[in-house]
């Protein structure tokens, strides 16, 4: 079944229970209170940083946006794309899109105006969803997209280009549109990372969405009593597919607009929160929190939270273990998948194997793994190959380009470009990415996309931008620059001529130094991994 059924069956069993919360902690911070008091306060004191809807709002409101763009003449098989912050209208309008029969297209809410015109042309897109945060990026590109594309603001004060989205739906009808959905219908277009600088669309069917759902209920073992924590950005097939979930399940969601350790407790708390997805840095900085005092345990509700679970990179053991002294009775798991794979899952720890911390973990729910030399043949179990996955949730293709989905898709295999190796019991280390993809928080970072832009600096002969080891971010980017003869150049120079890169892909670490290249003339990035990870950076100085 599509997974647009999910939502429908929610809405006829449960139409009158809340399905999402939206909590935005930045509102009159000043105002938040301990769990104690928070049940003394009626609801209507607190709806200026809080905000509900049913399953049968939510729903209401998909259909909404189904019949809109279908009476925008949006047929079965066109692409809508999303640039939104988490927000309360996010998943209705994503849900609408496919209801439409529609392919769902989120875009990264960090990408640049370039990036965001290279999405819209690469996934086809008719239809752009954006919020007010990004109306400067489309101003600068509005001359580039097609005439013909679609522009619904989602916000205050529509700007004259385009169209304002809560009017325009609230004119269309609530009833489900008449369009015929099947499994192997395509669903989305998502991005995710490529070596050559932009990411690529990557075609997920139905099928592969709806498996995700259900492998995340079978995973967690998701219950209709669970409340499911979404803090990470909705355009991330981490997040979403972590909710599907609490859709397969029916259950309540809250989506948070905040990272804070106070905001995060004190959402778990106030809202009931039962499993609770977080990335590295926010676990640390709980931890630091609690270490420091700074955050107290016990002005908190938290009996009920059973589930911590961390993903997107790889996850210290140390930090687990530091963890489990807080919270002894939590539940871990860690998930391991591609934006190729559907998201995360096809690997995961489990449950009950917290011994096993340092390991991805096992094949996940209907997936099959194996791991192979460079001639595509099963290494011995110990030894280190690529890994490679198969399963309902692999997807298409990478849309519209046949030879970048041959490199990596044999056979019904995904080869996903990292190394690893599979011990005694059948758990999964990774031990080294083939890529030269840079995992910082989470997030991934391009780094021929920097090495461009720094080499657009006339004191810069050449550079090269490699991963290094951050306990906080898992990796940082560093800058090995090679300035030209007889000119200087500092860090600072370089900082501020990297104001205007989005601020995750600025480097952290400037090693003034010569960047090495192979007999071919490639830089050789094993070299200068081999050279700085490990050693001890100075603070650059100027070189001349």
């Amino acid at each position: 079944m599509p997974i647009t059924d999910l939502l429908e069956r929610n809405a006829k069993l449960y139409g009158n229970e809340v399905a999402l919360v939206e909590i935005n902690p930045e509102i009159k911070e000043e105002q938040r209170v301990t769990w104690k008091e928070y049940e003394l306060i009626q609801p209507t004191s607190r709806s200026f940083y809080r905000r509900q809807i049913t399953w049968g709002v939510f729903d209401e409101k998909a259909n909404r946006v189904a019949n809109m763009l279908r009476d925008r003449g949006i047929a079965k098989g066109q692409k809508c794309a999303i640039l939104l912050m988490n927000c309360l209208e996010w998943l209705p309008i994503y849900f609408g899109i496919m209801k439409a029969g529609a392919l769902a297209v989120p875009l990264n809410f960090r990408f640049t105006g370039e990036e965001i015109k290279y999405c819209l042309d690469a996934s086809d897109a008719d239809v752009l969803f954006f919020g007010p945060e990004f109306i400067g990026r489309l101003e600068d590109i509005a001359g580039h997209i097609k005439k013909t594309t679609l522009l619904y603001y989602v916000g205050d004060q529509c700007p004259s280009y385009a169209e304002d989205y809560y009017k325009q739906a609230s004119n269309s009808s609530s009833a489900a549109p008449l369009v015929l959905i099947e499994d192997k219908d395509e669903g989305a277009i998502y991005f995710s990372s490529g070596t050559t600088g932009f990411p690529k669309p990557i075609l997920l069917l139905h099928e592969a969405l709806m498996q995700s759902a259900q492998m995340e209920a079978i995973h967690h073992r998701t219950t209709k009593q669970d409340n499911f924590l979404c803090i990470p950005p909705l355009y991330h097939t981490g997040a979403k597919m972590h909710w599907f979930g609490s859709l397969y399940t029916g259950s309540r969601a809250v989506i948070l607009k905040g990272n804070s350790p106070q905001a995060i407790l004190s959402a778990v708390s106030n809202e009931g929160c039962t499993i609770v997805w977080l990335l590295v840095p926010w676990a640390q900085d709980i931890l630091a929190a609690l270490d420091a005092g700074k955050i107290k345990k016990e002005d908190y509700k938290l009996d009920q939270w059973r589930l911590m679970h961390i993903g997107a990179q790889p996850v210290p053991p140390s930090l687990i273990k530091h963890w489990l002294e807080y919270f002894p009775n939590h539940k871990y798991d860690t998930n391991y998948g591609l934006s190729e794979s559907t998201g995360p899952g096809c690997v995961h720890l489990g449950l009950d194997n917290v011994h096993k911390v340092g390991a991805i973990g096992i094949p996940g729910y209907h997936w099959k793994i194996k791991i192979v030399d460079e001639n595509g043949n099963a290494v011995p179990q110990g030894e280190v190959g690529e890994l490679c996955v198969k399963g309902r949730g692999v997807m298409v293709e990478y849309y519209k380009n046949p030879e970048a989905t041959a490199e990596v898709l044999k056979k019904g295999w995904l080869f996903t470009g990292d190394m690893a190796r599979q011990d005694e019991d059948g758990f999964i280390y990774l031990v080294d990415r083939k890529k030269d993809v840079i995992i910082s928080g989470g997030e991934n970072l391009y780094p021929v996309q920097i090495e461009s832009f720094l080499a657009a600096h006339p004191k810069i002969h050449d550079v090269a931008v490699i991963g290094l080891s951050d306990k906080r971010l898992g990796e940082i980017a560093a800058a090995i620059i090679q300035v030209k003869e007889g000119m200087e150049l500092t860090e600072q120079e370089v900082n501020q001529f990297c104001i205007d890169l989005p601020r995750y892909k600025r480097p952290r670490k400037i090693i003034f130094a010569d960047v090495i290249r192979n007999g071919t003339g490639k830089i050789d990035k094993p070299a200068l991994r081999r050279l700085y990870r490990g050693e001890r950076l100075v603070e650059a100085q100027s070189k001349g």
